[in-house]
């Protein structure tokens, strides 16, 4: 069996993700990779983070939450199903549990624990480490289809829906953004804080209250509204249609939709051009862009039934005909008057 790349090899943001005063807010699954840290709470479905991860606000998960080995939060852990802590995890409040707790050695809660199902305190074995362990079980007993699917729950997106990712060494605030790897913004997010990455696709709709800076290519998507600079070292710059850049843009090369708006000044080190395309192929998952594709479908329908209402009325005259021709046949005292009447 193939697997897929690593899954925390790109800063993700899915698409309505909310930067909050105090909170990053999403109704997606959160994975941290380890050493990082987190100056916002995290509100989500299921909440994952690796070793050494710092959290500057609490946790709620409506789902499951796994924090590794000397893990820190700075406030509550809210879980709504199953907790799983590992050796010397600390938290600055409370932790409540709707579900089953497993708890690993030396963990520090301030203020004590609560949970409603079975509680387990033992050194639950890292994420990373439970994921390879188990998958390899599966493999060495020939189970290669529920290896499959065990994959497919733990990392496919389309199941569902994208998790949002933090990849490993990251530094996250409300002051800036840091990661060593591509960053992928989704559609319709409104963010605080510079956005610095390796490479970087900010969505369509959505808002940024910093500045975005790379070393490749940058791309701002149809209606974004970044309120700060646009700058890259080495790459290009591609602005969508509707897009407001608030500050300067610079880059390589630097294509501007006719219809965007740069507040600040251009400048390019090769060719700066105008174009009238669309800058993200991915497809559009805003309410706006489904419902015009249902009305488009519903359109379509309509049509091909009034197609086929036409057909059958074209039809009918023929179906009658054919009827009046089988009787004729089937009676023999039908005179040739009666079949020339019947006919008119």
């Amino acid at each position: 069996m193939q697997f897929g790349p690593d899954p925390l090899d790109e800063l993700v943001i899915p698409d309505g993700t909310t930067a909050e005063e105090r909170d990053l807010v999403v109704d997606r699954d959160v994975l941290v990779g380890g050493q990082s840290t987190v100056e916002f709470g995290v509100r989500g479905r299921n909440v994952m983070a690796g070793e050494r991860v710092k959290f500057g606000g609490g946790i709620e998960a409506d789902g499951d939450c796994r924090l590794d080995m000397w893990c820190d939060v700075n406030g509550s852990v809210l879980v709504g199903r199953d907790a799983y802590l590992g050796e010397r995890v600390h938290v600055a409040r409370q932790l409540v549990v709707a579900g089953d707790l497993d708890i690993g050695d030396d963990v520090d809660i301030e203020e004590g624990f609560e949970a409603n199902g079975w509680i387990v305190i033992r050194n639950p074995m890292p994420t990373i480490v439970f994921l390879v362990v188990y998958l390899s079980h599966l493999l060495r007993l020939g189970e290669e289809e529920a290896a499959e699917q065990f994959v497919s729950e733990v990392f496919e997106e389309e199941s569902e829906g994208e998790p949002l990712v933090i990849p490993r060494g990251s530094q996250v605030s409300d002051d800036a953004w840091r990661v060593s790897t591509p960053a992928r913004i989704g559609d319709g997010c409104r963010l605080h804080g510079n956005l610095r990455a390796r490479s970087i696709e900010f969505g369509r709709d959505g808002v940024l209250f910093g500045s975005l800076r790379a070393r490749g290519d940058v791309v701002v998507g149809r209606g974004a509204e970044v309120k700060g600079d646009v700058t890259t070292r080495g790459g290009d710059v591609r602005i969508g249609p509707g897009a407001t850049v608030w500050g300067d843009v610079s880059g390589e090369n630097v294509a501007l939709h006719e219809n965007a708006t740069v507040e600040g000044a251009i400048r390019a080190r090769g060719e700066m051009r105008m174009h009238t395309d669309e800058v993200i192929d991915r497809p559009d998952g805003t309410a706006e862009a489904m419902a015009e594709e249902a009305e488009a479908l519903e359109a379509g329908t309509d049509g091909e039934g009034q197609e086929e209402k036409s057909a059958d009325d074209d039809e009918a005259p023929d179906l009658a005909a054919a009827e009046e021709a089988d009787a004729v046949e089937e009676d023999p005292d039908v005179t040739a008057e009666e079949q020339a009447g019947a006919s008119d």
